[in-house]
């Protein structure tokens, strides 16, 4: 029996929206069977660094100001670079989501940002695994995946409104993100173990 996948959720929230979507990916991932961690990069410990050292997948969240992930996420990946010259999160699994005002918003250059960072540790990037919703006049803004993304879950939560207000098909689509990172986690493990690659 492979153990329990261990997720870590390491993201920055400006203004809360980004935290709504945080709690989402941490509910998908628990309902999947995942022990779940959520990390703050702006105030990280050394505590949480060993968190995601020991982690089998790590999930990316934040927003997207200007074009790209936040500033402290940038100084958060600036800061892991002890551990890509020791490939301390190498085979590990990613994923990421990101929110922005705009219904794009280049929400796309936050996930790409991510997915290449996932990729200079060696990581293995898990998209989204959703068709768009919203793409014909018979679907809806309810739709899973209403905004058409794929590397990731995106969010558009108008610049006005609080928290309280994302959308909950966004928020759906996040706890999705989730349960989807966590079903690959076990497969990945539930590999190793048959092919006694496990530590």
């Amino acid at each position: 029996m492979p153990k329990k996948p261990s997720v870590v959720i390491a993201y920055y929230s400006g203004y809360g929206h980004t935290d709504v979507l945080a709690q989402a990916v941490e509910r998908g991932a628990t309902s999947a069977g995942a022990d779940v961690t959520l990390i703050h990069v702006d105030t990280i410990t050394d505590e949480q660094w060993t968190a995601l050292d020991n982690a089998d997948a790590i999930i990316f969240g934040s927003p997207t100001y200007m074009g790209t992930a936040a500033g402290k996420i940038h100084v958060f990946a600036e800061s892991t670079s002890k551990r890509w010259a020791t490939a301390t999160w190498k085979d590990k699994l990613a994923a990421g989501f990101t929110n922005a005002a705009c219904k794009a918003g280049d929400k796309h250059s936050t996930l790409a940002y991510f997915t290449t960072l996932a990729a200079q540790h060696q990581m293995n990037w898990i998209n989204l695994g959703l068709h768009p919703g919203w793409h014909t006049s018979t679907e809806s803004e309810n739709d899973l995946n209403r905004l058409g993304y794929f590397n990731g879950a995106a969010a558009s939560t108008p610049a006005d409104l609080p928290p309280t207000d994302v959308s909950k098909a966004d928020i759906a689509t996040a706890e999705h993100l989730g349960e989807r990172v966590t079903h690959h986690t076990t497969i990945v493990l539930a590999g190793r173990e048959a092919l006694g690659l496990t530590a």
